[in-house]
């Protein structure tokens, strides 16, 4: 089966570069966005080269997905940043869609802050976002989407999944087709940035440890108190036992028993 794109996408306008075995998603398309190739998805069954949140690798083994999304937008960069709440919405819903471990009677996909998805406390898919800008002052902007379809990465600081380990014998083509039809729904409520509110509260309802207490390590300080909500902006405001209300724009959350202690990775 080969990557394709579903109806929606394809009415859309959206197009599709499929490989093999890519070095990294998030780069191919960032080139096609720079050639003025955008809106295009880069799809790939492998992955050598990519990478994650805060200059971290990420491998893609081959069956996982590997998918990038450029597009190129007017609005400001902290407003192109939500297009993060886009992709992580579209997931969730093409993850529902496919998976039968993750239907309505099962798990619950959830999305996790900034740019997880979660089942059962464990990551199941990361999204990355990058950006360049032209001399018009639009912005060429890449989400990057990796789904540990057949295999989830070992070693990591945190508890991880695939679906195949869940049962699920959805393949990465399926869950592209669905996702790059589900994107262009959340993309249009996105508005260019004027639907962030609709989207704010859709991700809200979807979202992973709203309410408890968590940590938050951003690199240089390590932040704890309880997720109280996201802003207009969609920072993660984090109410400290102290009462103070503090809003994140960047950082790596734990929850439960981690959320006590400092975790590096």
């Amino acid at each position: 089966m080969s990557f394709v794109l579903g109806r929606a996408a394809r009415e859309a306008g959206h197009d599709l570069v499929a490989y093999d075995t890519v070095g990294s998603t998030n780069a191919e398309a960032m080139a096609l966005g720079r050639e003025g190739r955008a809106p295009v998805w880069v799809a790939a069954r492998a992955q050598t080269d990519g990478r994650g949140r805060r200059g971290r690798t990420w491998s893609t083994e081959r069956g996982n997905l590997a998918a990038s999304f450029a597009t190129v937008t007017a609005a400001n960069p902290a407003l192109a940043a939500t297009l993060g709440f886009v992709a992580g919405l579209a997931l969730e819903q093409a993850l529902r869609e496919t998976a039968a471990s993750l239907s309505p009677r099962a798990a619950r996909p959830e999305l996790k802050w900034p740019n997880d998805v979660i089942v059962d406390g464990q990551k199941l898919a990361g999204i990355l976002l990058e950006a360049d800008q032209f001399s018009d002052g639009r912005l060429a902007v890449v989400v990057g989407v990796g789904v540990n379809v057949v295999s989830a990465p070992e070693g990591l600081p945190y508890p991880a999944t695939s679906l195949a380990a869940r049962g699920d014998r959805t393949t990465a083509e399926e869950l592209f087709q669905a996702l790059a039809d589900a994107f262009v729904d959340w993309l249009d409520a996105w508005e260019e940035g004027a639907g962030l509110p609709a989207i704010r509260k859709a991700w809200m309802a979807r979202a992973a440890g709203l309410g408890s207490q968590v940590t938050i390590d951003m690199g240089t300080r390590v932040l704890k108190g309880r997720f109280e909500s996201l802003d207009e902006s969609g920072r993660l405001v984090l109410r400290a036992p102290t009462g103070v209300a503090t809003a994140v724009s960047a950082g790596d959350v734990y929850f439960g028993n981690a959320a006590s202690v400092r975790v590096e990775g």
